[in-house]
């Protein structure tokens, strides 16, 4: 008895290469056949390259959170004085950091005077924040060290003032340039408060990758930061930075035993948590719409086998009456649709991250065909447009556009199996 042969046997593979091939006399099975293969590709490509630029907008915009500010802000409660004044000042802050830099986790915990103030040069004014900050301390955060682009010298931070990118902008000031600061809680005299003036040469300038902090960030010697904001001997509060930032909420408990009675703590996830959720709805819900386009692309799969199926019909026929199976006969089919599939998600796959791998020169030339002005970071609030490659992202789109087209192509696949073979030659 002749043994049948294994699924997925040579000669099923050389009657669909055969079928999918382009034949003159069935050009409408092969246009069908192209156009589900370019919408197969551009839907994956379209997956990857949304999910690229998700994962590298989320990984900019927390690189940035956590590269320029405080993991952890330790402040204090308020405490009310015999004279009724509201008063939220450190006065240990050094014991108080001391004792915060000892919780298992923490890699940095810095004294800071904030205030907001007017700066002043050359006939420009722009309110910025005045963080006062130790040299050694400010030499610890990375995206002020270590910023995208910098001016000056950090090293002269001492003598005189560090100023984001966009305040240097706004005032029209450089390095060596003296700026003032102008601040409206001043000199306490009998006649009540007079502002205070302070002019101070600008010896860094840095850009941190946020447009936010590069237009109002301007960092001050810490002890001239007391004495310009009236804060001598104490601090306004502690900034700590931690090993694990996203781990923040595990550590409160003992941050806030080591920093005593009345501290409170406010985290990044506090700061940012709101818009971080906001990105991941987004994600989810661009994920679902991307899903129906690449549904709709490998319907395109059934209409081209349904034509084909119909075409072939006469080959059909003589397949079955010379013993083809009804599953060799689904396998054939199986393999057109399937094939089409495969070579669109991959070419899909190629395009997308040939995408995020090269998307500053696209990204530079679609601003120039736009004119410039297509990336506007006051609104968006980093200057370039991110684009992250992962594994995991790269493998849904693969799976999800597999799945589809596997899925789809079984239902015409299983009606070509069940063809009658006598009504299929009744009229050959």
């Amino acid at each position: 008895m002749p043994q049948s042969p294994p699924p997925f046997a040579a000669f099923e593979w050389m009657i669909a290469w055969r079928y999918l091939r382009a034949r003159r006399a069935e050009g409408g099975v092969s246009v069908m056949t192209w156009i589900s293969l370019v919408g197969i590709t551009l839907a994956v490509f379209a997956l990857i390259a949304t999910l690229a630029v998700r994962s590298g907008f989320r990984a900019e915009f927390v690189d940035t959170i956590l590269g320029a500010n405080a993991h952890v802000t330790v402040y204090q409660s308020a405490e009310v004085s015999e004279t009724g004044q509201v008063d939220r000042t450190i006065a240990d802050y050094a014991s108080m950091a001391e004792r915060v830099r000892a919780v298992p986790g923490v890699t940095r915990a810095a004294p800071l005077v904030k205030g907001q103030v007017m700066a002043s040069f050359g006939g420009r004014n722009a309110g910025v924040e005045v963080f006062g900050i130790s040299a050694e301390d400010l030499a610890t955060i990375p995206r002020i060290a270590a910023p995208e682009r910098h001016s000056g010298d950090l090293a002269r931070f001492e003598a005189g003032i560090a100023v984001g990118w966009g305040v240097a902008q706004q005032l029209g000031a450089s390095v060596g340039d003296r700026i003032k600061l102008i601040s409206p809680d001043g000199v306490k005299t009998a006649f009540g408060t007079s502002p205070r003036v302070n002019a101070y040469e600008v010896v860094y300038v840095f850009q941190a990758g946020r447009y936010d902090i590069d237009r109002t960030r301007v960092y001050l010697p810490f002890a001239e930061a007391q004495s310009f904001f009236n804060r001598e001997g104490v601090a306004d509060e502690l900034e700590v930075m931690v090993a694990d930032p996203e781990a923040v909420h595990a550590m409160s408990a003992d941050l806030m035993r080591a920093g005593g009675e009345r501290t409170l703590l406010w985290t990044w996830h506090d700061a940012s948590g709101a818009f971080l959720r906001a990105l991941e709805v987004e994600d989810n819900v661009m994920f679902v719409i991307l899903s129906i386009l690449v549904l709709i692309a490998a319907m395109n799969i059934i209409s081209g086998l349904i034509m084909l199926v119909k075409n072939k019909g006469r080959d059909i026929g003589i397949l079955r009456t010379m013993g083809l199976t009804e599953g060799s006969v689904m396998r054939v089919f199986f393999i057109c649709g399937a094939s089409v599939g495969t070579i669109g998600t991959l070419a899909g796959v190629i395009l997308g991250c040939l995408f995020a791998i090269y998307i500053d020169p696209i990204f530079s030339f679609v601003n120039y065909i736009g004119g410039g002005g297509v990336w506007d970071p006051s609104i968006r609030g980093i200057y370039n447009l991110p684009a992250k490659l992962e594994p995991g992202d790269v493998l849904s789109a693969v799976v999800l556009s597999l799945g589809l087209s596997f899925i789809v192509t079984i239902f015409p696949a299983r009606r070509a199996a069940r063809m009658n073979p006598v009504e299929a030659l009744r009229y050959e």
